[in-house]
């Protein structure tokens, strides 16, 4: 995905392959979108265009509902990075393409979604009262998803925490030692 999208600026260039499931792109000055930040005029708008030009490329982000994956360079600008379950939908899909294009356009409606959302929690006055509406409005595939997926979410959440009050905090310290 990084090399379909190598011409986009915001879109840090793929640089090379380290192993069959490794790579390594160009490093972005910058941080991950935090919680509450209050980010430029332009940066919602930058990152809307930027998501039009990876959907008219027949792709789809499918994870911009992590904040995580959108870098905010020292530069102002949005990046995005981590194009792991990202969708492309290419002619070579033959008599499966209908099917697949169909798939696509979903993801993309939610990638639209998870942009609207993100934009309300960080610039709400740049948004109509429509499109914050919008931001609300979870599609039946978002809704499904996480019918599906929480349970699993809450699951991994509580045994993660399970486990870390059982992993003492100085790794030098000796067994039943939690100081």
């Amino acid at each position: 995905m990084y090399a379909r999208l190598g011409s986009l600026e915001q879109i840090p260039a793929f640089l090379e392959r380290i192993g069959p499931d490794m790579f390594a792109h160009v490093f972005v000055p910058g941080h991950t979108l935090q919680k509450g930040e209050q980010v430029g005029d332009d940066f919602f708008p930058s990152l809307a265009a930027l998501l039009d030009e990876v959907h008219r490329r027949d792709m789809a982000y499918v994870d911009l509902e992590k904040r995580e994956n959108i870098l905010v360079g020292d530069d102002g600008r949005p990046y995005l990075i981590d194009f792991q379950i990202s969708m492309h939908v290419g002619p070579g899909w033959g008599p499966l393409g209908g099917g697949a294009r169909w798939v696509l356009r979903r993801f993309q409606q939610s990638d639209r979604y998870h942009l609207l959302k993100h934009w309300r929690r960080h610039r709400p006055d740049q948004l109509t009262d429509e499109q914050i509406a919008q931001s609300r409005r979870r599609s039946i595939w978002i809704q499904l998803h996480r019918w599906l997926t929480g349970p699993l979410a809450r699951i991994r959440r509580r045994t993660l925490q399970r486990v870390a009050k059982r992993v003492p905090t100085d790794p030098l310290a000796a067994p039943g030692d939690r100081s």
